[in-house]
């Protein structure tokens, strides 16, 4: 996952896709981390970019679950 990646295109992904992009996230955070704690690490700003990558993807599978669908269009809210 080289880019930071929106919710948007994340809803349009399938639930494989998903999982797999999650595992890549994952062990790219992970490897950040070392990178971190070494001193290795030139982007630091990285790690919170992974990281809210990882909250986007799980929020998206969340919403799956449950079965929420945002629509495109405003909703128009009777007074």
């Amino acid at each position: 996952m080289a880019a930071v990646t929106t919710a948007a295109e994340l809803r349009a992904v399938s639930v494989d896709d998903l999982a797999e992009k999650l595992a890549e996230a994952k062990e790219e955070l992970f490897n950040l981390r070392f990178q971190n704690a070494t001193g290795q690490l030139d982007n630091t700003a990285r790690l919170r970019a992974v990281r809210k990558d990882i909250a986007r993807i799980y929020t998206v599978m969340r919403e799956r679950e449950l079965g929420i669908v945002e629509s495109s269009s405003a909703e128009v809210s009777e007074a």
